[in-house]
């Protein structure tokens, strides 16, 4: 089985068993910024990690990367369709994940996150080594996380969320070929 098609099994299981995602993950080649370079639509990869389904109900649409100095880790839609990035320092990362209602979430998301939009990006990127290969990673600006990116295919890569006194989190990234 190849990659694109362990990872379409993985997706189709809630959860999907961790010991199989990080199998995958470990064996995935490791990317560069210049690949990582575009607009990425990001879909959630479930575990049972405490974040399953929070992204996902905040209305989440992916990431953004112009450059190594201008990264978007968090880009949502607004009610017109229009793509918006917010700052992630500003989440309250200090509530249990677990604890928050997806259902509150997703009624509430469109209101609240415009109030976090951003004007600058808030993360840039890097080639680091993580779990035993060397892969672009986002080092976010002002939060104790680290997103490692490594390629499922040339438009498909596997996203694992370091984050300090967290369980990994990952999550899917799919290149946007037009122009959003």
């Amino acid at each position: 089985m190849n990659a694109r098609q362990e990872l379409d099994r993985l997706r189709n299981l809630e959860p999907a068993p961790r010991a199989q995602v990080f199998r995958l993950f470990d064996r995935l080649e490791g990317t560069d910024p210049a690949f990582m370079t575009g607009l990425w639509k990001g879909a959630e990869l479930k575990t049972g990690h405490p974040m399953d389904g929070l992204l996902e109900a905040s209305g989440w649409f992916g990431k953004r990367i112009t450059g190594p100095e201008a990264v978007d880790p968090l880009v949502f839609r607004n009610k017109t369709g229009k793509l918006f990035r917010i700052n992630p320092g500003l989440l309250p990362l200090s509530v249990p994940f677990g604890i928050l209602p997806r259902s509150l979430v997703r009624r509430t998301a469109p209101d609240i996150l415009p109030l976090l939009k951003t004007q600058k990006s808030r993360a840039r990127i890097r080639m680091m080594e993580h779990r035993g290969a060397t892969a672009a990673a986002m080092l976010y600006d002002q939060l104790p996380i680290v997103d490692v990116f490594r390629k499922v295919d040339d438009c498909t890569v596997l996203g694992m969320m370091d984050m300090k006194g967290q369980q990994p989190y990952f999550f899917i990234l799919e290149r946007v070929r037009s122009r959003q």
